[in-house]
């Protein structure tokens, strides 16, 4: 147990998808207009991630890496299929991308509908890819501790577009020089958030 929450903490403040890796930086910055949307398309990333690392997980482990076969049968044991990892996962994550924006649809018209464009391109979001490679890379050693990665990294990354999409909505107030006003100033911001999300390096797990 103290291991998952170990990873759970790491995934969300010391290894965030934003503000560590600078990954879904597109969907981050687009979508963070307003605290409303940001929440929305936050929550799917959640969803997302929750559900396509532990995918992508089962599919390394009994189908992909060298050896993953040797369940069917002794013959397979030399069967390397880790060539396909990019592929297959793209395909689980696209499938699940689909299932959020059908979900959506269904349940929050109004939030489908200002997520627009952006709600679909959770597929491409390079956060997404993130979590099921930096899940293959650091090998966990089962379902849990990749589920639990997977979650985190999603909470995350929603605490991070929450987070800017509240402090843009306060300086539409204030006096921002009109040279930094928009992208500029929220570059600058999302750089401070990650110097004080460096604090969390500290933490002793």
């Amino acid at each position: 147990m103290e291991n998952l929450i170990n990873i759970f903490v790491k995934s969300v403040f010391i290894d965030n998808m934003i503000f560590a890796y600078f990954l879904g930086m597109c969907s981050y910055l687009a979508v963070s207009k307003t605290v409303k949307t940001s929440t929305g398309l936050g929550i799917a990333v959640i969803f997302v991630l929750g559900i396509t690392v532990p995918v992508d997980y089962l599919i390394e482990n009994y189908l992909l890496k060298e050896g993953a076969l040797v369940w069917l049968s002794p013959d397979f044991a030399d069967i390397d299929l880790s060539f396909l990892s990019f592929i297959i996962f793209i395909a689980v994550i696209a499938s699940m991308t689909q299932l959020v924006e059908m979900i959506v649809e269904k349940f929050s018209p109004a939030l489908y509908n200002s997520l627009g464009i952006f709600l679909p391109l959770i597929a491409v979001n390079c956060a997404i890819l993130g979590g099921s490679l930096f899940m293959q890379e650091r090998a966990y050693n089962t379902l849990g501790e990749a589920t639990v990665f997977g979650l985190g990294s999603g909470v995350g990354w929603f605490l991070a577009i929450v987070g800017i999409a509240a402090i843009r909505e306060k300086i539409r107030y204030s006096n921002v020089p009109a040279p930094l006003k928009g992208l500029g100033i929220t570059f600058i911001i999302t750089g401070l958030m990650g110097i004080a999300f460096m604090g969390f390096m500290g933490i002793k797990l």
